[in-house]
Order: structure tokens, then C-alpha cells, then sequence
């Protein structure tokens, strides 16, 4: 049976011509992202990067892994002045707001050829990089980095050493442990984010991930599959979602920081509602209860709170200034 490393395999499972991406159901058949799942979330998310707009004062938003669309179409209706743009593998959904362009893209790493020269944009990376494939390594009896290799059933087996580039990159950002332990090289998304970061020439690059830094980084890496709902064990047949978490400190960005904090800075998330309007006012009670849960939800420790957004300024500076984490 066949076998190719990791990062091939990924990456024809999910953007090659029968790839999970492209298949018309799409992936909120199989998970919700925040952007589309929870009530109400979407609308949180949407109000914070249109509140970043704002502080960065941008006008024009363009979503890199836009999906089908889902917070564009919540970004319209929360700032209909907003110039909209969204990147994906497919074509235009339908039912998506004439006002919000579209373009295709490659997949994974692989941007449009012209998409460049962003000016006055904030671009949008909204669990993009998590699904850019990466080397997968394992540290063999002999305490060296092997690659490893899968089959389309999943079984895995160790093949050659790493190279020297990614080995350089291990070194730095996530060094070897125990025999067994297994690291994910996070060099082809450090290289994706800065292709990115390249095609703006005044704007700001949002990216929000679950992540890891170097002083957590798992023993047994993060690399799983979703599949209807589950998550399940990570085959590359295209049958299901395959991601892993993005090391964040080894992005090139200006500032970092967790979803909970940023977005209580950003004042979205509703404070609790006052059980005196549940008799005066009984129907926006109850909307203001969904709205608290909805925030709630989107700060949740061991949940969506634990989201990093990483940010690179080029050639603009947020109003009012933030510190970094």
C-alpha cells in the first residue's frame, strides 16, 4: 500500500480535485467553526474584527479561507459599509450578499496569483492556518527526527530523517523529546503567513488559531480529523477535516493574544442582562440573555476563549494602542 509523508497526503486530501474542501456540502456539514456554529458567536467575531477595522481605520476586509461565506455574510450585516472580499477553494456560494466579492484560490499554503499589493485592507485569516499541511516528524529508538509517512487507510510508519531546514526549525521552536514524541513543523505556515503578510503593502493581517507556544508545546503533537460532527482518527482519503494546531510564537507577527481577553477589550461581549427587564421588556430580555451566552461561549476557558489572534501591522498602528501578550 502506498504511503507519502504527511504533509502530501494532507494536502491532497483536502484541496486535491476531490478533496474534502471542495465537496458541495462543505465542511459545516462535518464541524462548526466559531464563525458559523454556535448562536450567536458569529456575530461576536464579525462586531470584533469590524471593531479592529475601525481602531485600524480600515475600511475593506478580506477573508483568506472564507469557507461558504458564513461571517462575511455576518460582517455585512453588522457594517454594510465594509468593502468585502472572500478567498476559497470553491466557487461563489449562493445566497451570498451581492456587495461581497469572491476569488478562488489553490488550497492550503497556495494563494491566488493575484491577489497583491493590499492597500487600506485588514486581511483576514480566520482558521486558515491550521489547515495549511506541515511536516509531521517522530522521534525514532535512536532519538532522532524522522518523517512520517501515512497510507490513505491512515496507518503511519517512520521514513527518512528530517531535513535540514525543518530540523533548524525543530531546534528552535519545538526540540525533540522521547523516543515516540512527535512534533509538527510549523516552517510551511511560518512561510505561508509571510507570503501573506508580503501581499499587503498598507494594512493589518489578522490570524485566529488554536495554538501553542514553545513552553506548551504537546508531547504527541495536535494532528486529528473531524468527520459528521466527531472527531475522529485523521485519514487522508478526503472523507474528513484534517488540522492541527499552529505554533504561534513562531509567526513573524506585531502582537498575539488569547480570544477571551481580546474580546472583552473590544467590549463585545454583552454584560449580563438585568432580571428586572425580563417583566418590563420580556422579549429583549431573552435576546439579551442569547446575546450573553453567545459571549460567554466565545470566552470559554478550555473552549473558543483559548483561540489566539496574531496580528501583523504593516505600515499602520492600532488606535487605541494595545499591549502585546
Amino acid at each position: 500500500m502506498s504511503e507519502r509523508s504527511w504533509d502530501v497526503a494532507w494536502q491532497e486530501a483536502l484541496y486535491g480535485p476531490d478533496g474534502f474542501y471542495r465537496q458541495p456540502a462543505g465542511p459545516a456539514a462535518h464541524f462548526a467553526t466559531s464563525a458559523q456554529g454556535l448562536p450567536g458567536v458569529g456575530r461576536i467575531l464579525a462586531r470584533a474584527v469590524a471593531t479592529l477595522c475601525r481602531q485600524y481605520a480600515l475600511s475593506s476586509i478580506v477573508e483568506i479561507g472564507a469557507g461558504r461565506g458564513e461571517l462575511l455574510a455576518t460582517l455585512h450585516e453588522v457594517d454594510p459599509a465594509l468593502s468585502l472580499h472572500g478567498i476559497d477553494v470553491v466557487r461563489r456560494p449562493p445566497g451570498l450578499p451581492g456587495a461581497v466579492a469572491w476569488s478562488t484560490s489553490p488550497g492550503g499554503a497556495a494563494l491566488p496569483d493575484d491577489l497583491g499589493a493590499l492597500d487600506g485592507v485588514l486581511v483576514l485569516a480566520h482558521e486558515w492556518l491550521d489547515v495549511v499541511p506541515l511536516t509531521v516528524g517522530e522521534v525514532d529508538e535512536d532519538g532522532s527526527l524522522r518523517v512520517v509517512h501515512v497510507t490513505e487507510t491512515g496507518q503511519e510508519h517512520l521514513g527518512a530523517p528530517l531535513g535540514e531546514a525543518d530540523l533548524q526549525w525543530c531546534q528552535r521552536f519545538w526540540p525533540a523529546g522521547e523516543p515516540g514524541d512527535r512534533v509538527e513543523v510549523g516552517a510551511t505556515r511560518d512561510r505561508a503567513w509571510a507570503d501573506l503578510c508580503a501581499r499587503v503593502r498598507q494594512g493589518v493581517v489578522v490570524g485566529v488559531d488554536y495554538g501553542h507556544e514553545r513552553t506548551d508545546r504537546p508531547a504527541f503533537g495536535t494532528l486529528t480529523g473531524y468527520r459528521e460532527g466527531a472527531q475522529v482518527q485523521p485519514v487522508p482519503d478526503g472523507s474528513c477535516d484534517i488540522t492541527a494546531h499552529v505554533a504561534v510564537d513562531s509567526l513573524d507577527t506585531s502582537w498575539r493574544t488569547r480570544q477571551r481577553a481580546l474580546l472583552t477589550e473590544l467590549g463585545v461581549v454583552a454584560r449580563p442582562a438585568q432580571h428586572e427587564m425580563s417583566r418590563t421588556d420580556p422579549g429583549r430580555y431573552l435576546a439579551a440573555l442569547a446575546e450573553r451566552s453567545a459571549g460567554l461561549s466565545a470566552t470559554a476557558a478550555q473552549g473558543l476563549g483559548d483561540f489566539w489572534w496574531f496580528v501583523r501591522e504593516i505600515g499602520v498602528r492600532r488606535q487605541p494602542s494595545t499591549s502585546t501578550s
